[in-house]
């Protein structure tokens, strides 16, 4: 099992900036990808960015030049930078992993297994 903390989120202005973390405990080593996702009021979760076993990344269109997915293998922290942030990034934010797959499912929901609770992000305008 691998549980899955987010932390990070909160409340910012449009056009600032926000860091959100996912610490990552237990069985780490199974895992392959790990992401990001998010739920905005009355939608269904879709997924933003996401790290591959190699650094490979993968971003939604909405974000890409925007967040920055990273991770710290040896803290075995997940990151996402998001920069010059809009009222439409208002969610809350999930932290996700897998134990792999095909990588063109990244940032399918289905393709993970284990999920953080979530941190909510709200930007004003």
């Amino acid at each position: 099992q691998v549980q899955l903390v987010e932390s990070g989120g909160g409340s910012v202005q449009a056009g600032g900036s926000l860091r959100l973390s996912c610490a990552a405990s237990g069985s780490t080593s199974s895992t392959s990808w790990m992401a990001w996702f998010r739920q905005r009021p009355g939608q269904e979760r879709e997924g933003v960015a996401a790290i591959g076993s190699y650094g490979s990344t993968r971003y939604a269109d909405s974000v890409k030049g925007r967040f920055t997915i990273s991770e710290d293998n040896a803290k075995n922290t997940l990151y996402l930078q998001m920069n010059s942030l809009k009222p439409e990034d208002t969610a809350m934010y999930y932290c996700a992993a897998n134990n792999g797959g095909l990588w063109y499912n990244a940032l399918r929901e289905y393709a993970y297994n284990y999920w953080g609770q979530g941190t909510q992000v709200t930007v004003s305008p």
